[in-house]
């Protein structure tokens, strides 16, 4: 969708109204519309691929499903180069080659993070905490096991919630674009520092033009502007994503499945585990400096 202004420019009337009705026209009604059947994501076909990069590129996700239920972090890296994702953002508790897996792990190393436990995860974009020139433009998951029970997605396109936001009130937007919108306060593990205090907007346009969202919805370890227009679009998104009305979608991945996607909101669901270590949940989670090539 490139047109001759940016719709994500709140001067540019026309462009913003032209690739709003776009948006509209190609938005997914169903879960199933995301859904590309591939028959192994390390080899993606270029039929596969095509249909994978079309959903991306209208929806900014898509999830593939296959039957390959292996263990192997090579399974995210091979599907993230063929999308053109070489830049990994190598953070504390991945593996070596920088793919994090998430399971239930109780170590001082990882059971300090939520996402290596059974808790629910709120709704969020990934890496919002990272410095502005280095944020994650891409996110892979990929299935290995799912839960005994729970553990369920919440998905929605970051584009979308702009798009009804500004609907509602192009003031939401031009307040949640500021600088010190959405501050993080340092995080400090054992008296070090593991990364300083950082600030700045929830929606950014990057130098390419595509819109890119930093969000959070915890409340610990986030201080938002005292703006009260800042406070009513915050509070505005909140409602939204839990509304349960909203155009979101859910869904548990399966063995072998995988979402590949521009960091879109997310969230997960609390799970109970299976009692036999082998069966226990495990994705395998790639975060990339880079978004999906969708040319």
């Amino acid at each position: 969708m490139n047109f001759s202004g940016n719709p994500f420019d709140l001067k540019d009337s026309t462009a913003w109204e032209r690739w709003r009705d776009k948006k509209l026209e190609q938005a997914p009604s169903s879960l199933d519309e995301l859904i590309v059947e591939v028959d192994d994501p390390r080899t993606i076909t270029p039929m596969e691929h095509e249909a994978i990069v079309e959903r991306c590129r209208h929806f900014n996700m898509a999830i593939y499903a296959s039957e390959l239920g292996e263990e192997g972090t090579h399974i995210p890296r091979a599907v993230g180069m063929r999308f053109g994702c070489h830049h990994i953002n190598h953070n504390r508790g991945a593996e070596a080659d920088a793919v994090t897996a998430l399971t239930v792990q109780d170590d001082p190393l990882h059971a300090l993070y939520i996402p290596y436990t059974n808790r629910d995860i709120h709704w969020h974009t990934d890496g919002y905490y990272n410095r502005l020139d280095l944020q994650n433009h891409a996110l892979l998951l990929h299935c290995v096991r799912p839960a005994l029970r729970g553990g369920e997605s919440g998905l929605m396109d970051h584009e979308m919630a702009y798009l009804l936001m500004r609907e509602e009130n192009p003031d939401y937007i031009h307040a949640l674009m500021q600088e010190d919108v959405m501050v993080i306060p340092p995080h400090v593990v054992d008296g070090e520092q593991l990364r300083p205090q950082r600030s700045g907007p929830v929606f950014m346009v990057t130098a390419a033009g595509n819109l890119h969202m930093r969000y959070t919805m915890r409340k610990r370890n986030i201080v938002w502007s005292e703006n009260p227009l800042v406070r009513q679009a915050v509070t505005w998104l909140e409602n939204l994503l839990n509304s349960g009305t909203a155009p979101l979608f859910r869904a548990t991945l399966q063995p072998g499945w995988g979402l590949i996607c521009n960091n879109v909101l997310h969230d997960r669901t609390a799970f109970e585990d299976s009692e036999e270590e082998t069966e226990k949940r495990l994705l395998y989670r790639a975060r990339y400096y880079d978004r999906i090539h969708c040319s």
